[in-house]
């Protein structure tokens, strides 16, 4: 692969988050080149580094979210420590946080404020509900956004709680609608020469994601409302999750096409032409039949392998339901670089999921892990104009902060 100059080269970013849609963000950034400078507070850091999973007092959380940036710990109460941020900025192309609305704006680091001293800055703020409406203020995870979206409601059994989703879909999604806005900011910024704000909701995310059950809701005029469906989809018949002797497996056979060659495979012509099962709408009619007929072959197979080949040998879309170690070792994810290899200075050589970003003529991953705890307090503070006696001052002081380790 040509090593050429990666996409953001030369682009600045100041990482004032927290937890994981904010700093999965600025990872995303780091990755496609930019400068990312993780600001953080004295003297526990960003709230990610006390989430498990830990080994030698890392946080394997942060390490994932983090990799690629430099790190800076200051107090920003202190006026000595303020100057510092704000001369940052004054250098910066982007500014994220993922505060509640209002809280910036009291320490002076709100939009209006760092756009004055900075008008090309791009600043975009992560908040449950945003910056508007009536839920503004309150307070919020991606559990709240998930639970709130309506997602939530659609998962599980009839009649049970709805389970987790134990992936946390609504931070991600919005991190990566992060990372397409700035981009998007950055590139408008080139004729305006002007920055702009980013307001994005977890929430609005989650809604925004819904292909289906807000269009069929008014399309019905309000009637139709998705349920829980269990492993099924009732409105794709077949697709699933089926159980075979040995684990479960999933199968997507809810066009025609693919449905025949499922039918041929498990009951042979007769059930190929049974008119129940003939076109998408007499499957859905017939949506209990048909899952058992499908569930009953694939009890039938000696494992879930064999159900699996057979399936690929009769073109049929299907997949095991691969846990954790099966996925690390999958070969496919190794031929894709989806795991990158890093060295800590505490822990030694880490393994993480790698970010899904395939250029042809620039590698994006990083080789660079997650900063220690004020890793680069002095070098990013003498790169400000900072003198070293001033740098000390901020260090006997507690304005600057690192761990032991640093």
């Amino acid at each position: 692969m040509n090593t050429q100059r990666l996409p953001l080269k030369g682009i600045r970013v100041i990482d004032y988050s927290h937890f994981l849609a904010g700093p999965f963000m600025g990872r995303c950034l780091a990755a496609l080149g930019a400068e990312v400078i993780k600001v953080e507070r004295p003297k526990e850091g960003d709230a990610g580094r006390a989430h498990p999973y830990f080994k030698d007092g890392q946080s394997g959380y942060f390490l994932q979210q983090n990799m690629g940036k430099q790190g800076l710990c200051i107090d920003l109460r202190d006026k000595r420590g303020l100057e510092l941020m704000l001369k940052l900025v004054e250098t910066a192309d982007v500014f994220i946080e993922n505060y509640r609305p209002g809280a910036l704006e009291r320490l002076g680091l709100g939009y209006k404020a760092l756009s004055e001293r900075n008008p090309r800055l791009v600043y975009c703020s992560v908040s449950a509900y945003g910056h508007t409406g009536p839920y503004a203020d309150r307070p919020g995870f991606g559990l709240i956004a998930e639970a709130m979206s309506g997602a939530m409601a659609q998962l599980g059994n009839p009649g049970e709680a709805p389970p987790l989703l134990r992936m946390p879909l609504a931070d991600m999604y919005t991190g990566i609608h992060g990372v397409a806005a700035i981009n998007a900011a950055l590139v408008g910024r080139t004729s305006s020469g002007h920055g702009q704000h980013i307001d994005l909701a977890l929430y609005d995310c989650m809604v925004s994601m819904h292909d289906f059950a807000v269009q069929r809701y008014f399309l019905s005029g309000g009637t139709d409302v998705p349920k829980q469906t269990g492993s099924g989809q009732p409105d794709s018949t077949v697709y699933g999750v089926f159980p075979a002797r040995d684990g479960n497996l999933v199968i997507a056979a809810q066009v025609d096409d693919a449905w025949k060659r499922l039918a041929t495979l498990i009951g042979g012509n007769a059930l190929a032409s049974d008119e129940r099962f003939a076109k998408p709408a007499s499957r859905n009619a017939h949506y209990a039949d048909a899952m058992e007929i499908v569930r009953n072959w694939t009890l039938s197979q000696p494992s879930r392998d064999a159900c699996l080949a057979a399936l690929e040998d009769a073109g049929v879309p299907s997949a095991p339901v691969q846990t954790i170690a099966e996925v690390v070792k999958d070969p496919q994810i190794h031929a894709r670089g989806m795991l990158v290899e890093q060295e800590h200075p505490v822990l030694g050589k880490v393994t993480l999921p790698n970010l899904p970003f395939h250029f042809s003529d620039c590698d994006t991953t990083v080789r660079t892990p997650a900063p220690l705890l004020g890793q680069d307090n002095r070098r990013i503070a003498a790169s400000l104009g900072f003198s070293t006696e001033q740098v000390d001052e901020m260090v006997r002081d507690g304005v600057l902060y690192n761990e032991a380790a640093v």
